[in-house]
């Protein structure tokens, strides 16, 4: 997004909002839709291939457990068809994990 707005000749910053559907009815719309949607796609297709992976040829996306976490995971949650669950702390819990363990050590 900072790209677009910096680099882009014509093109000015945007806001990051949910445009009224996938085919944007002017720029703005249309770039917020290709960063939305875009975004979603990539999460599904590159989650599906480290199933596959992980899973072995028997396994698949379904085996897997997708949680999406981070400053944006709540715009791409009903438009990813892979993500199972939202944690918006998982950064913090897993350092609270290493701490505890760290602390329990000495």
């Amino acid at each position: 997004m900072e790209a677009l707005g910096v680099r882009g000749a014509q093109l000015r910053k945007i806001e990051l909002a949910r445009p009224r559907g996938v085919t944007g009815k002017n720029t703005v719309e249309a770039m917020q839709s290709g960063i939305l949607y875009g975004f979603a796609g990539q999460v599904d297709g590159v989650t599906e291939r480290m199933a596959k992976e992980l899973a072995g040829p028997d396994g698949g996306p379904d085996d897997v457990t997708v949680i999406a976490t981070g400053g944006l995971a709540p715009m791409a949650l009903g438009e990813s068809s892979v993500i199972d669950e939202h944690e918006p702390w998982l950064t913090l819990i897993g350092l609270r994990l290493v701490y505890e363990r760290n602390v329990s050590r000495t």
